[in-house]
């Protein structure tokens, strides 16, 4: 079986985040008390099957090696150092020659935190005709926009999704890649537009998920903002919505393809609001399948575990009891 490595590019300044990234690598940064946007980025890996990852640094590596060492939850962890910053064309050739025979590879950039399915990218690539390929996900314009119609303004659209794609940091590619002519500069610049042009570059897509690039303190206060009351998941994520003394309200994403543990609540009574998606919830004796709109209510004591059969976002709305889940049996070794 063909082993698939993951790469992450750490060895950028962070200038536009400065003074904070003088003593901390970008990567390094929190998004929440002790959660970097590493951990979260290591963690997805390792959910996704992937428990090699090398990590392509530079400015503040030994700060990266401190906290990593060689392994961090169960995932092997190599350092291929920049000595000088030539862009991400040379640290991802440096990290290419570290790859074994045949082995593939998922690289992702340093700075961006998504939801999206690393698993799923895998396969789409292992199976794919196109060397390398790019996620891609649909634009969310930064900007609140105006239509018009004629001389008069007609409607406000706060922050929709554009009808255009944007590179999501993300790729896949079946071994090593071809860099051509071009030794230096950024791949995005140089490497993928002549492999666009050659008919060589595929793409996965997946829209409708979290995504985000933090490369300014705007972005990064909207990051901290996102995982305030919000737990990342081995098969995706949860996040509290409303809690109060009567009732609470939890959003829980899972990806296509995973589950959550087999679980059950000694007290919580609550009732599952299908948002967006299709799956099923699991019992010990019987399968109840959900689509979307859908509600399922689950009684206290009743042992369940919950599939996605694609992305899924419910709501669940129960009883106040916050930490009431006993889990019975888990899936992923990752927590």
């Amino acid at each position: 079986m063909t082993r698939t490595v993951g790469m992450i590019l750490c060895g950028g300044f962070g200038k536009r985040l400065r003074p904070l990234t003088d003593k901390v690598p970008k990567p390094l940064v929190e998004i929440k008390d002790d959660y970097t946007i590493l951990d979260k980025q290591l963690f997805d890996f390792k959910n996704a099957g992937v428990d090699k990852v090398l990590l392509l640094t530079g400015f503040l590596s030994e700060k990266i090696q401190e906290r990593y060492g060689k392994e961090y939850k169960g995932v092997e962890i190599e350092y291929i150092q920049e000595e000088k910053p030539l862009g991400t064309l040379n640290a991802i050739r440096l990290g290419m020659e570290n790859l074994g025979d045949g082995e593939h590879c998922i690289i992702r950039n340093g700075d961006v935190v998504a939801d999206l399915n690393i698993k799923k990218m895998i396969e789409q690539g292992e199976k794919s005709n196109y060397p390398l390929q790019i996620f891609i996900t649909q634009m969310v314009s930064p900007y609140g926009i105006v239509e018009v119609n004629g001389d008069r303004l007609v409607s406000f659209k706060e922050k929709p999704v554009l009808d255009y794609y944007i590179n999501g940091g993300v790729y896949f590619s079946n071994g090593h890649i071809d860099f051509g002519d071009f030794e230096t500069g950024d791949i995005e610049k140089t490497v993928f537009p002549m492999l666009a042009k050659e008919n060589k570059l595929g793409y996965y897509k997946e829209n409708g998920l979290f995504w985000m690039a933090i490369d300014t303190s705007k972005e990064l206060e909207q990051i901290k903002k996102e995982y305030q009351n919000r737990e990342d998941k081995p098969w995706g994520y949860e996040k509290v919505l409303i809690n109060t003394d009567k009732y609470l309200t939890k959003e829980l994403f899972i990806r296509e393809g995973y589950q959550t543990s087999f679980h059950y609540h000694s007290k919580k009574d609550e009732t599952m609001y299908i948002v967006n998606g299709t799956g099923y919830i699991e019992f010990e004796d019987h399968k109840e399948y959900f689509g979307k709109n859908d509600t399922i209510r689950i009684e206290p004591g009743k042992t369940h575990s919950i599939v996605a059969m694609e992305n899924t976002v419910l709501h669940e709305v129960s009883t106040p009891h916050l930490n009431d889940t006993i889990r019975v049996k888990d899936y992923y070794s990752a927590r």
